[in-house]
């Protein structure tokens, strides 16, 4: 495997002879978005704390990995797993595999399902896009369904490497969607010397929407040396339909994913992409000479509502955010409404093949948040959190108020992050419905599933909620299901 070297700065992704190379971006983060004056204050600086890092590797392949880069971490109902980028000479075909362990805490150690090596999860399939390659994973869970978003690609020829998509009901075995095929591939905007393509992506589910950010070395807004990181979204997870790319106004809808790419949100390769509801933006990380830069964005991606924050440290290859299985950013457990944690894990050395490995774990906490300064803030906070109520059932926090779930396994399934105990400020929103076992629940064509609670339809991500609510989906048509009431989605 070979990494690439450009501007004098060391470039990994998914790697020649094992996908192809692309090189670090050497300018600031790209501006741009509307000119109306801000609705808050912008480049604030906020004081950090309590940095950290491990002790040492906290993850490796075994066997005969020789490189481990391209983490996705996800904190997963009491677990932390990861997924990164490696290979097995027994896994074929010959390529990158993408590996999976997990770990009581994000310092490890991490280890494979029921112990042992990390196991490879999901490889190529012979004579399909990714027929070589599978790298660079990018993990969420809405509900009971695990999403894969990965680089593929079939061999190691020029502009050879898309993005593609596979669903899990574990997290462990994967099956593809969108017929095996690409979902993203190279926009072909421009060409340039760095033929990597498209893939490095990340992503994100707020709102019911999917925030898909990729590398694109052909995208028209990529720098000179094909850096740059683009942003897609859509309700669909494969981004066949209702697609809409970051241009330099906004969201703008657009008839595929293969439109122009017209605006970059950082300059630079291999980064990651995270919702942090207690400063209501979305911070990129990526890498710098320092370590790991956050750069963040307004929702709209209008603004730089914080001045940049680095996580110093060495790195090799760029980082994976600790995140919540929604991808959003975790709570402080000591004080959510004061501290806001930003975890990474990154390669740090190169291996016997001159790859990156040595993943290992570095932190710190930004403070003074002021994340339950108001109800507003409190709402945005806690979005998607479960805790205990008072009446010893479980309170979920959507759309600014509390639903109040009879059985605890149900609000583990639609919660994003659980609490052990309900911090004082969540009082302040109400109490909307109460989601008593055994509730009606209803089916229909393309709209799905949802709770029936005070005669408003509360939808539910799959029938696996319902399920284990003791519920059971009567089939609606579409026109009754749009006759009831919306309540809030309960899906994130």
């Amino acid at each position: 495997m070979l990494a690439s070297v450009l501007a004098g700065l060391l470039l990994a992704g998914c790697t020649e002879g094992y996908a192809q190379p692309q090189a670090a971006g050497d300018q600031p983060a790209i501006a741009g978005g509307k000119d109306a004056a801000p609705s808050r204050p912008t480049d604030v600086q906020l004081a950090s704390g309590d940095s950290r890092q491990s002790g040492g590797v906290i993850a490796a392949g075994g066997a005969d990995a020789v490189y481990n880069y391209g983490p996705s971490v996800m904190l997963d109902r009491g677990r932390t797993r990861m997924w990164w980028c490696s290979q097995y000479g027994g896994a074929g075909p010959a390529g990158d595999d993408i590996l999976y362990a997990e770990a009581p805490s994000i310092d490890g150690p991490f280890t494979g399902p029921g112990g042992g090596i990390p196991a490879a999860v999901f490889s190529g399939a012979p004579g399909q896009f990714d027929g070589m390659h599978t790298c660079d994973p990018s993990v969420l869970r809405v509900g009971s369904t695990y999403y894969l978003y990965y680089t593929g690609a079939a061999g190691d020829h020029a502009l050879g490497n898309s993005i593609g998509l596979a669903t899990s009901t574990d997290g462990i075995h994967w099956t593809r969607a969108a017929g095996g095929k690409p979902i993203l591939g190279p926009s072909h905007d421009v060409y340039r010397a760095n033929v990597y393509g498209a893939g490095q992506p990340s992503v994100v589910y707020l709102d019911g929407w999917f925030y898909l950010m990729f590398t694109d070395t052909t995208g028209r807004a990529a720098g000179w040396n094909g850096a740059g990181q683009f942003l897609l979204r859509s309700r669909d997870p494969a981004f066949g339909s209702g697609v809409q790319a970051l241009d330099v106004g906004g969201f703008v809808p657009v008839a595929s994913t293969a439109a122009p790419r017209a605006r970059s949100i950082v300059d630079g390769f291999s980064a990651d992409l995270m919702w942090v509801g207690a400063l209501a933006a979305f911070v990129v990380a990526h890498e710098t000479d320092g370590g790991t830069t956050l750069t963040f964005w307004t929702a709209d991606f209008a603004e730089h509502p914080f001045q940049p924050v680095v996580i110093p440290g060495p790195w090799k290859e760029g980082p994976g955010l600790v995140r919540r299985a929604d991808g959003h950013a975790p709570l402080s457990p000591a004080d959510p409404c004061d501290r806001v944690p930003f975890d990474v894990v990154r390669a740090t050395g190169l291996g016997g093949a001159a790859a990156p490995t040595d993943l290992r774990h570095f932190g710190l906490d930004l403070l003074g948040s002021q994340a339950c300064a108001n109800p507003g803030r409190v709402a945005a906070t806690f979005d998607g959190v479960t805790v205990p109520s008072p009446e010893r059932t479980m309170d979920l926090v959507r759309a600014g108020t509390r639903i109040r779930v009879e059985r605890r396994a149900v609000a583990v399934a639609l919660a994003g992050e659980v609490l052990d105990k309900a911090p004082p400020a969540l009082a302040t929103l109400p109490v909307a419905a109460r989601l008593r076992s055994g509730a009606e629940a209803v089916e229909a064509p393309d709209r799905g599933f949802a709770f029936v609670l005070d005669d408003h339809r509360w939808r539910v991500p799959d029938g696996g909620v319902v399920g284990n609510n003791a519920s059971t989906a009567r089939p609606v048509s579409t026109a009754q299901w749009d006759g009831y009431p919306r309540g809030a989605s309960l899906v994130g």
